[in-house]
């Protein structure tokens, strides 16, 4: 049974919210509540944030939907401590609910998930950016990342870049660890600090790097900064196909025509067809 699409900006919460505060004895700030298609997030008594996320039982797959707590075995990374969580099957539909309380952020979320203008980032965020990336690639997991909530396989891959660009070799070599959901609202400046870990796990070498570039698009300076920072792994040939699978999700049969980064994404795209030599 495949659960109903919710968005959680539209749904009642007020029982979920008051089923959290009960199970981890805290109060939640309902003037701190942020609300996300499939998150809810709000600030604590205690001076932390709790998250909270829906997700269907056929979205969870092996890994059981721990993300979050699982990351926080992970070291050399900025990010915030978890501290506990609950979870429970919702009673009507196949559906689990977790919430996981961690420390707060040490700065605000750069912006939405795609940047509109250049945020002006400080030359010590960059470092720690390449820092804690290169950190999270020598780790050592079982997991394997969901970006999107679909669990991220060769099939995946393929069938992503082929339904924009047919004819490439997909074959991935290298795995490494990933955030699988680095975009500019999960991430915080003037201090770098990257949240929201449910998705992470394997992934073909520059997903991270490739997403962040994909989110930056629309501000072509910041775009290449990231590509500069993380050249190594975006012009490995695994990072191609990462830039390739980033691109085929902007330009798909889904894309905004107004859009900004279509043109840049395409532009990147035929270039990279051609150093990888599409039959």
């Amino acid at each position: 049974m495949t659960p109903r699409p919710v968005d959680l900006r539209k749904e009642p919460v007020e029982a979920v919210l008051d089923r959290v505060e009960r199970s981890l004895g805290v109060s939640l700030s309902r003037e701190t509540v942020v609300r996300k298609r499939r998150s809810l997030g709000a600030r604590t008594d205690r001076n932390t944030w709790v998250r909270i996320e829906r997700r269907g039982l056929d979205r969870i797959g092996v890994q059981g939907g721990d993300g979050t707590a699982s990351a926080e075995a992970l070291r050399g990374i900025a990010k915030p401590a978890w501290l506990t969580g609950v979870a429970w099957r919702d009673d009507r539909e196949p559906v689990m609910w977790r919430a996981d309380e961690t420390e707060l952020l040490p700065a605000s979320p750069v912006s939405s998930a795609v940047v509109a203008e250049d945020p002006q980032l400080p030359e010590e965020w960059w470092n720690a950016l390449s820092t804690s990336l290169d950190g999270l690639a020598a780790q050592h997991t079982n997991r394997i990342a969901t970006p999107d909530t679909e669990t991220l396989t060769q099939k995946l891959v393929t069938g992503t870049i082929h339904s924009v660009f047919p004819g490439v070799d997909t074959a991935v070599t290298e795995w490494r660890p990933a955030h699988a959901d680095f975009n500019w609202a999960n991430i915080t400046a003037p201090v770098f600090c990257v949240f929201d870990w449910e998705d992470w796990g394997m992934a073909p070498r520059g997903l991270d790097a490739a997403s962040l570039w994909g989110a930056s698009l629309a501000v072509p300076a910041l775009a290449d900064r990231v590509r500069s920072e993380r050249r190594e792994d975006l012009e490995s040939r695994d990072g191609m196909l990462m830039t390739l699978f980033v691109a085929a999700k902007i330009l798909g049969p889904y894309a905004d025509p107004e859009d900004p980064r279509l043109v840049p994404a395409r532009k990147t795209a035929e270039q990279l067809l051609q150093e990888l030599q599409v039959d």
